[in-house]
């Protein structure tokens, strides 16, 4: 798949299946993750990565902060199925750090790009993965459970694994309504 087509049809794969990536697979994903923007190389970020029977382990902290905010046991249940949504899943987070010159808006922004990154290095190897997030990932309980401080962030989730069905390929959007000459600004 070349630069121009990836950039222009990626899609996010909602149904995953075994196998997940392989060793090789997921270290162009690492590679990629931690080619995002940074300035000042702070390195602002941390993934999480889950798979096979750790799954369990992300399973068990989704149940028990579902039970915490007093969700309904419907809700629970369905928390400890989530993470056996694909063979894979990478917590994105956001390790903030204090910076006169990068605020953490910007920090955050560079986790973002580092997930983008991921989630497109599994689709360039024919890899089927979709960015998730939820009440799980602005739950203090699982924030803390995963090690996060209160300054940090879960970014999100990214399910990683073979696609289980053809990756649906969304149409291209028309751009134009979204971009905009300086010259069409009013200025007061």
């Amino acid at each position: 798949m070349n630069a121009e087509e990836l950039l222009t049809s990626r899609s996010s794969m909602p149904r995953l299946s075994e196998p997940g990536p392989t060793i090789e697979q997921l270290e162009l994903i690492k590679a990629a993750a931690v080619r995002a923007p940074d300035h000042m190389g702070l390195t602002p970020y941390q993934f999480i990565q889950f798979q096979g029977k750790e799954r369990q382990v992300l399973a068990d902290i989704y149940q028990q902060a579902a039970r915490l905010s007093d969700f309904s046991e419907t809700v629970i249940e369905q928390a400890g199925q989530l993470p056996f949504r694909a063979p894979t899943i990478i917590v994105s987070c956001l390790r903030f750090q204090e910076h006169p010159k990068v605020p953490r808006d910007e920090q955050l922004c560079t986790v973002a790009c580092a997930t983008h990154g991921m989630q497109q290095a599994a689709f360039a190897q024919g890899i089927g993965a979709i960015w998730r997030t939820g009440w799980m990932a602005e739950d203090d309980f699982i924030k803390e459970q995963l090690g996060l401080s209160v300054d940090d962030a879960i970014v999100g989730f990214l399910y990683v694994g073979t696609p289980a069905v053809p990756t649906p390929i969304k149409p291209q959007k028309d751009s134009s309504p979204f971009f905009m000459n300086g010259n069409d600004l009013v200025l007061d």
